[in-house]
């Protein structure tokens, strides 16, 4: 069922790869413009250090920020039914199970593989969703899982927010530290700097844009995949309407973690510009698409 795994892996690593030699080649930019090694070796200990990061404790950081807690198998023994029966449909280790204690109803998978994968659901999503409704948001997310999006997708927006930061620690040396002795030979020293101020500012831009548009791209896959494992694409359908129609902002989300979950947690999509330079910046596709699509395949 899951035809993209290796690829997934690959693109994962490659991701990984590619980061480095930007970072290294960023680096060694910035030092030659400063005369100075040490921006070099530091942008790259640290990319090392992100990446190790992100894939063996993403999952911890993330269910941290959520401020999500373990559910409780008597408490909630009709949701780890829900999970094990799919799980076992899926062919997947079952995940452990996550609730956040908010009425906002949402939810997202994250971990590096599914061995060490988390389904995290909120009250609000228990409470107001009907048992197939429940059903399609939690195969999606294992679809994410059994895909390995988790690991590409955390990959993603860890590396993402440090070019960013890399990109900010740049802007604030170059105000307070010092250049090339000699400016560089005048005139090349002047043009060097500038143009490594437009890559400071350009970098971050082009990192959040490649992870937004590689969000929305795996949420029409998991769309597509949790309605093969649950055969009823409909009950996705209707689970994103309602959870599109509540207009209550999931309070512990934020613009990091945003993209992992099932639909736009923090609402700021309702009352904006739908255009397409608007477009450009949502962490998923528009939710009319992903219901039309859903039922197309149901005809």
């Amino acid at each position: 069922m899951y035809k993209q795994i290796d690829t997934n892996k690959r693109k994962t690593f490659l991701l990984i790869t590619l980061f480095l030699i930007f970072v290294i080649g960023l680096g060694w930019f910035f030092s030659y413009i400063y005369n100075n090694f040490f921006i070099l070796v530091v942008a790259v200990i640290f990319s090392i250090l992100m990446s190790f990061s992100s894939y063996w404790w993403s999952d911890k950081i993330v269910l941290a920020i959520s401020r999500a807690h373990p559910a409780d198998p008597e408490t909630d023994k009709p949701l780890y039914r829900l999970v094990e029966n799919l799980s076992i449909t899926a062919g997947l280790p079952m995940p452990r199970i996550y609730i956040i204690e908010d009425s906002a109803p949402n939810a997202f998978a994250t971990g590096r593989n599914p061995s060490h994968a988390v389904i995290c659901v909120t009250r609000g999503l228990l409470d107001k969703l009907e048992k197939s409704e429940l059903e399609g948001v939690l195969a999606h997310e294992l679809s994410h899982i059994g895909n390995y999006d988790i690991l590409l997708m955390t990959v993603v927006v860890i590396l993402a927010g440090f070019i960013a930061l890399l990109s900010d620690w740049f802007l604030r040396f170059s105000f307070f530290g010092r250049r090339r002795d000699g400016g560089g030979e005048g005139n090349i020293g002047l043009v060097l700097f500038l143009i490594g101020i437009v890559l400071a500012l350009i970098t971050p831009l082009i990192a959040t844009l490649i992870k937004m548009a590689i969000s929305r791209k795996r949420e029409f896959l998991a769309d597509a995949s949790g309605a093969l494992l649950t055969r009823y694409p409909e009950g996705l359908a209707r689970a994103l309407e309602k959870i599109a129609a509540d207009n209550e902002p999931l309070e512990v989300a934020n613009k990091a973690t945003a993209h992992l979950y099932i639909t736009n947690p923090l609402k700021e999509h309702k009352g904006t510009s739908r255009g397409w330079f608007a477009n450009l910046f949502n962490t998923h596709p528009p939710i009319e698409e992903r219901i039309k699509r859903l039922r197309e395949m149901a005809l």
